[in-house]
């Protein structure tokens, strides 16, 4: 049997032969786009570095796709910005635009009429453009602060006219203008998460133990000359995997799981008469409450281990989380 992956025919050839002409094109362009880095990106970032105001972007049709991406990109990488409907803009939107601001304009000719209508308002505002171009000598980039050029030799498309190589450039253009403004402004993973509260990375870097850990009555804990049997009833009873054995101020004197039950028959332990100072592990691993719970996801998976008692600075158990815990927060 054929793999339903494998190309079948010569119409199979086909399609895949200009699969690879688009991606070896669009490869082409960005490619390209390394020879142009140089004193003009350089000053594009550092306009957005003083900008004071938000980083307005701009463009329409499949520009204008882009420039909402990048628009995107900027915003959720400490910058700023939105994204403004050209064609809006002189239906009242234009005064989304002010003195304190950037505008950032995309057009693959420069020539797009409604782009082109927003350089007066800019002019008498004193806001400067960063024009991403594919013609350096169109209207808009000979009226912008700062021109980067993204022109293609060529389209993917085999009528080279659909946007694709072009917009693939211009795209790439952007993020390489938000990445350098990024890192320049020294933004890090913790920032990051502050912009995406909901994503995964936002869960892992903003959450902290103290915000999933159980705590009070349904803290599975017994005393170290507590019998093996009420240490079971525990473990079983508050359903975190374990119990944790404490002394008489609370702090933690070891934890008893399954594999300490295993570990204490292998032994011949009499399960009748044992306590549970005889069948814990001690010393064992704790985390603090303000701790990452990315963290608690590292140590358990570091130790090998499913659940992990909380103490205070004194050692005293003050909560406790397992991996289904950080399941249902999405940390894991």
């Amino acid at each position: 049997m054929k793999s339903a992956a494998a190309p079948t025919d010569a119409a199979d050839h086909g399609l895949l032969s200009a699969a690879r002409r688009a991606l070896a094109i669009e490869a082409q362009a960005v490619q390209a786009l390394l020879e142009r880095l140089d004193g003009h990106f350089a000053a594009a970032c550092r306009l957005c570095l003083a900008c004071q105001g938000r980083i307005v972007v701009t463009g329409i049709g499949k520009s204008g796709h882009v420039a909402r991406k990048v628009a995107a990109t900027f915003a959720s990488t400490g910058s700023p910005a939105f994204f403004l409907h050209p064609a809006e803009a002189s239906h009242g939107d234009l005064g989304m635009i002010t003195r304190t601001d950037l505008l950032l304009a995309l057009s693959n000719s420069g020539e797009t009429a409604e782009v082109l209508l927003l350089l007066p308002h800019l002019a008498r505002l004193g806001v400067p453009l960063i024009a991403m171009v594919g013609k350096r000598d169109s209207t808009l980039g000979r009226a912008a602060t700062v021109l980067l050029d993204v022109s293609v030799p060529e389209e993917a498309c085999p009528l080279n006219l659909a946007p694709t190589a072009s917009t693939t450039a211009a795209l790439a253009m952007g993020d390489a203008l938000a990445v350098a403004v990024l890192e320049a402004r020294g933004f890090t993973k913790q920032d990051f998460a502050r912009s995406h509260p909901g994503g995964t990375l936002g869960r892992q870097l903003l959450l902290r133990v103290e915000q999933l850990m159980r705590t009070g009555a349904a803290l599975p804990q017994v005393r170290p000359e507590a019998p093996l049997a009420e240490g079971l009833l525990e473990m079983s009873r508050k359903g975190l995997g374990m119990t944790v054995i404490t002394d008489a101020e609370g702090r933690i004197c070891g934890v008893f799981t399954d594999g300490d039950l295993r570990r204490a028959l292998d032994r011949q332990i009499d399960i009748h008469r044992a306590t549970m100072h005889e069948v814990m592990t001690s010393p064992c691993k704790s985390i603090g409450p303000r701790e990452l719970a990315a963290e608690a996801v590292h140590q358990m998976e570091v130790h090998r281990i499913t659940a992990l008692p909380v103490a205070d600075a004194e050692g005293r158990l003050i909560g406790a989380l397992n991996v289904h815990d950080l399941f249902r927060a999405g940390v894991v």
